[in-house]
């Protein structure tokens, strides 16, 4: 099925309530898609009869999914809708379908648009979930024009060569080595800019739904961002009581680090509270005595959400620059990979 320009293979969904006999289901959808919920609800009632709930919790990715919560409701299933599997999030207490929600955007035109810009003549090859169906496209159209791409496969946690998540881009340091830069296909500034921060190699940006390419942006974010985190490792530098946030969705959970980060602490002598919470917020932290965070949860916490805080929040690698155990020279971005 077709919506607001994604394709949903919802027919899978269907086959599926049928197959089983499910007789409530949960539909999970990002804030993109909320406003075009309607089609998907009335398609998978018509063709099953099923009840079907929707969630309004937001949905951030495959590591947000809603479960465990609907269980006294009686939901057979769970359909996550714009995300794929990732391997941390799995044996769920209620069964769980992810479906991918594919652009229906030509992405030729802006790949054409971005070909300039490209460094070198090796080009790694990156993409959120949406345009994974794309990249043998642009493959075709780089080597066209002489250029060499290369698409490589991430940890366990990315699920299709090419994909790279908020959180993740082992796509992309698979193969740092390997080309003079990479070339990204999506929307949003979080990913090419966190590859770039993961990798220390050029990204150019190609954006098929503004038909935009950013590369000095991309630069001029990194550096920007780049500032702030040094301003919150010295913020904390002489802090005495600490917060350690562990969040509860299922793939943000990195309890041993949190674990590892009160070790730390209580060899620099410093205070700590270790604190869970399935979604943070300034609202749920600002009742705590504390001089700052370190997260463990989702690391767009201390980023895009750093100055929402009253206090300074910062990552576990941040943590070890302000404890004198690291040098800001060897400063990495904070992802979650799998160990």
């Amino acid at each position: 099925m077709e919506i607001s320009g994604y394709t949903i293979d919802i027919e899978s969904a269907v086959q599926l309530i049928k197959e089983k006999n499910y007789k409530t289901i949960a539909v999970q959808v990002p804030e993109g898609l909320k406003r075009s919920i309607f089609p998907l609800v009335d398609f998978i009632k018509n063709e099953t009869e099923a009840t079907v709930l929707v969630s309004a919790d937001p949905c951030f990715g495959a590591c947000d999914v809603v479960n465990y919560e609907l269980k006294n409701l009686d939901v057979d299933c769970v359909i996550h809708i714009g995300h794929t599997a990732i391997a941390d999030v799995e044996n769920f207490w209620i069964p769980t379908l992810f479906l991918n929600a594919q652009s229906t955007l030509d992405v030729s035109k802006v790949v054409e648009k971005a070909l300039p810009s490209l460094i070198g003549k090796k080009i790694g090859l990156v993409t959120t979930a949406q345009h994974l169906h794309t990249l043998e496209t642009v493959q075709k159209i780089l080597q066209k024009h002489n250029f060499e791409p290369y698409i490589a496969q991430g940890d366990e946690r990315i699920s299709s060569k090419g994909q790279i998540l908020g959180c993740n881009f082992s796509s992309g340091a698979n193969l740092s080595e390997q080309v003079d830069c990479f070339l990204f296909i999506g929307s949003g500034t979080f990913h090419p800019v966190g590859l770039l921060l993961s990798t220390k190699k050029p990204v150019i940006a190609a954006d098929p739904y503004t038909n935009t390419v950013k590369k000095q942006e991309m630069e001029d974010m990194k550096n920007n961002i780049l500032r702030q985190r040094y301003g919150a490792i010295l913020a904390c530098r002489n802090a005495r009581r600490f917060g350690i946030l562990i969040g509860l969705k299922r793939g943000q959970q990195r309890l041993k680090q949190a674990y590892e980060v009160q070790q730390m602490l209580n060899d620099a002598g410093k205070l700590s509270l270790l604190i869970t919470q399935d979604e943070f917020s300034p609202v749920s932290l600002q009742g705590f005595d504390l001089d700052c965070y370190v997260s463990t949860a989702c690391p767009r916490i201390a980023i895009d959400d750093y100055l929402q805080y009253k206090k300074p929040i910062i990552t576990p690698v941040e943590l070890e620059i302000a404890l004198g155990r690291r040098e800001w020279e060897t400063y990495v971005f904070d992802e979650i990979l799998k160990e």
